[in-house]
């Protein structure tokens, strides 16, 4: 037939607008900045206006819609392409494609008409079975032998097989109508039962204790937590664990007959066609849509905590213009020491082996505390890993001839950035556990700036982060990354490439551009200077110069956040006020006497104004905290002197959607499950708590066998 032409398809802005809870006009100037080049960090900052001062979350995720939609509308133009190629298919049908923005509805309207292999039904079909197949579905009678012997043919010789034959063509019509479809598929998500039980051969050298709590295990399917689901498919894909989905038959079989066919009375005949449709074609199709929903909705929760987790360790409070000694702790292998500048460049290194079996102690002392009168070191950063605890309380039974603090830093990947391309680049003369000590270091002097050269992945916060969708896992945490370092701003003058490649607008190459027009001509004096730059053109420069940041050059706005398109504004305001722009910075009364709705406009209304006010009232300010100390109890060595009830300080060191582990300065982790967050009911623990966090605990139960260490936060007092 011919395809009404009239149809078009168009991305359903409303739709996107109504499950991002926005206007229709919000989605589409988003996504006109989108396409036009701009970048989420740009729009959530730059244009509020035009926004309708949406914040990134909402701006990614109608970026995420859109793309997703626009994924639809090419697969909807690639059925409508095939369907317009078969004669036979009615008006109603391109319609009902066109009008849809369900996935499974599309697929399930295009699936009679769907080329694939040859199958019975078909061989059946073109056998000429089917005018049989439709007197049994619309006759009320039973079929009669007299019927099915005159069906035999070379093809279906006997009336078992024409009986076969005509029941594969039922089953075939049975399983590609769209109502029986949508009501089993809503069957299945309600009513199945996600299954797990322990295999009958397992290798003995796997490690199955983890995966002892569903050994004998059930869950409604609409009901099972991200991480449970995910642990089952772990231990199916191990083969530690048998996993199915039980739903109950008769149910399914129930709604098919009651959508399919209407009797008078039972016919065996239709019976088996039903059985057979659902047994063969609908269950198999349906359970596997049901673990593609169920890993995709574990996927995202998993990631989004990744990603929380992520967020929080990226903005740590750096230790401004501290010299530091790093120590990356160890018994056999000795502890690794680096000296190094504020600004991270390494001073020295050398090696101490204070703890077993060397137990070298006074020189280790010594030699500490020479390095720290030496090289005028003002803190000391610890690795959290082996011997980090024997290692701190050495560091603090030392009496220096200077105030030194002493920071337990998490080495969670640094040992994948010392065997990286960019730490053999960076430090190409000295072997993996300098460069692991460096990693130390430079973590407490400026965390962001250390972890964006390590792939997200490794930094060990999340779950079962290598279970879920790698592509989908990279693009979150990538987004995050850009997200925190574009919020905190960038140095142009000193940052390093791996930094500046995060910069909304740059990427990898300009920064590497930026890094070479530094060498070469030295600091940037003022932000227009980035129009020289290879590559950097006047979009990329719209898109980073409010990120990046200029201290002590030519103009005093290139060290804020105030973005260079709105300079010339600024000054006439500061002309008609009669007040200079020195003067503004940092004067909250003068800032506050000038009336600046009388300058609003449709690019530059309240919301940017009321961004270059705080601006200007503190100019480059962080927004990352002011580190604090912790101090675990000294009394704490090992599980050994815990007891139930002890109220112990400690460090949130991840977060998952079951609890949260912490770190009470052992060897071993506590973890405070869901339940053990508040006294209230809770549903996400990064409401609660955050990675980094300090908190005190209670003790509430010690299993020294497995090593586990329960912990509760419920009626503690701050």
């Amino acid at each position: 037939m011919q395809i009404n032409n009239n149809l078009k398809l168009k991305i359903p802005f409303h739709e996107i607008a109504k499950q991002c809870n926005v206007s229709v006009k919000q989605v589409t100037n988003v996504t006109t900045l989108l396409t036009n080049g701009a970048t989420v960090p740009f729009i959530a900052r730059y244009r509020k206006e035009i926004s309708g001062n949406l914040d990134e979350v909402i701006i990614e995720d109608i970026r995420f819609k859109y793309l997703k939609y626009n994924c639809l509308v090419d697969r909807k133009k690639s059925i409508l392409k095939q369907l317009k190629a078969i004669d036979t298919v009615h008006e109603s049908i391109i319609i009902a494609i066109n009008n849809s923005w369900d996935p499974n509805e599309i697929e399930d309207i295009y699936l009679p008409f769907k080329k694939t292999k040859e199958s019975k039904a078909d061989i059946a079909i073109k056998a000429g079975l089917d005018q049989l197949a439709n007197l049994i579905l619309n006759d009320n009678k039973e079929i009669s032998v007299t019927l099915v012997k005159s069906c035999i043919n070379d093809v279906y010789s006997t009336n078992e097989k024409v009986i076969e034959g005509v029941i594969h063509i039922l089953s075939k019509w049975i399983s590609e109508k769209t109502e029986i479809r949508n009501h089993l598929r809503k069957l299945v998500w309600d009513k199945g039962i996600i299954k797990s039980t322990k295999r009958k051969s397992l290798d003995p050298e796997k490690e199955i204790e983890k995966f002892k709590d569903y050994f004998l295990y059930e869950e409604p399917a609409n009901k099972i937590k991200s991480h449970r689901y995910l642990a089952i498919k772990r231990g199916e894909s191990d083969k530690i664990l048998s996993v199915q989905i039980k739903i109950e038959k008769q149910n399914a079989l129930k709604i098919i007959k009651s959508l399919f066919i209407q009797l008078k009375h039972n016919n065996e005949f239709l019976d088996k066609a039903v059985e057979y449709a659902w047994t063969n074609h609908l269950k198999t199709s349906l359970v596997n849509e049901l673990n593609k929903k169920l890993k995709e909705k574990s996927d995202e929760q998993a990631i989004a905590i990744f990603s929380e987790n992520l967020k929080q360790l990226l903005l740590q409070p750096p230790v401004y213009q501290k010299r530091i000694l790093a120590i990356d702790p160890g018994y056999r292998s000795g502890c690794k020491m680096v000296c190094l500048t504020a600004q991270g460049e390494l001073l020295n290194n050398e090696t101490i082996y204070p703890h077993a079996p060397q137990k070298e102690q006074g020189i280790a002392k010594k030699k500490i505390a020479g390095l720290v009168e030496q090289y005028k070191l003002d803190a000391i950063a610890i690795g959290n890993g082996t011997a980090s605890r024997e290692t701190e309380r050495l560091i603090k039974s030392i009496r220096f001839n200077r105030k030194v603090n002493v920071y337990i830093v998490n080495e969670a990947g640094a040992s994948v950035y010392s065997a990286s391309k960019v730490a053999r680049k960076e430090f190409p003369e000295y072997d993996v556990t300098v460069r692991g000590a460096v990693s130390i270091g430079r973590r407490l002097i400026d965390p962001l700036s250390e972890l964006v050269k390590i792939e997200p992945q490794s930094i060990g916060v999340g779950q079962y982060q290598h279970d879920v969708d790698q592509k989908s896992l990279k693009e979150k945490l990538d987004k995050t990354v850009i997200s925190v370092v574009n919020n905190v701003g960038v140095d142009l003058n000193t940052s390093s490439e791996y930094l500046l490649q995060y910069v909304s607008g740059i990427g990898p190459k300009i920064a590497e551009n930026i890094i070479e027009f530094r060498r070469e001509n030295g600091f940037f004096k003022n932000r227009k200077e980035l129009l020289k730059v290879p590559l950097l053109g006047n979009k990329a420069f719209e898109q980073a110069a409010g990120f990046l940041r200029i201290k002590d050059g030519d103009d005093p706005l290139d060290n804020s956040a105030v973005h260079p398109e709105f300079y010339k504004e600024l000054r006439k305001i500061c002309k008609n006020a009669k007040v200079s722009l020195g003067e503004l910075i940092g004067d909250s009364d003068k800032i506050e006497s000038i009336d600046w709705e009388n300058y609003y406009t449709s690019q530059f209304g309240k919301q940017t104004f009321n961004d270059v006010k705080q601006e200007l009232a503190k100019p480059g300010r962080d927004p990352r905290k002011v580190i604090f100390q912790l101090e675990f109890d000294k009394n704490l060595k090992s599980i050994d002197d815990l007891e139930v009830g002890n109220i112990v300080p400690g460090i949130i060191n991840n977060v998952t959607n079951f609890g949260a582990f912490v770190d009470i300065g052992i060897k071993e982790n506590g973890l405070i499950h869901i339940s053990n967050l508040a006294n209230e009911y809770i549903d996400d623990p990064t409401k609660i708590v955050k990675v980094h966090q300090h908190v005190k605990a209670k003790v509430i139960s010690i299993d020294k066998e497995r090593k586990r260490i329960g912990l509760s936060l419920k009626d503690i007092d701050y």
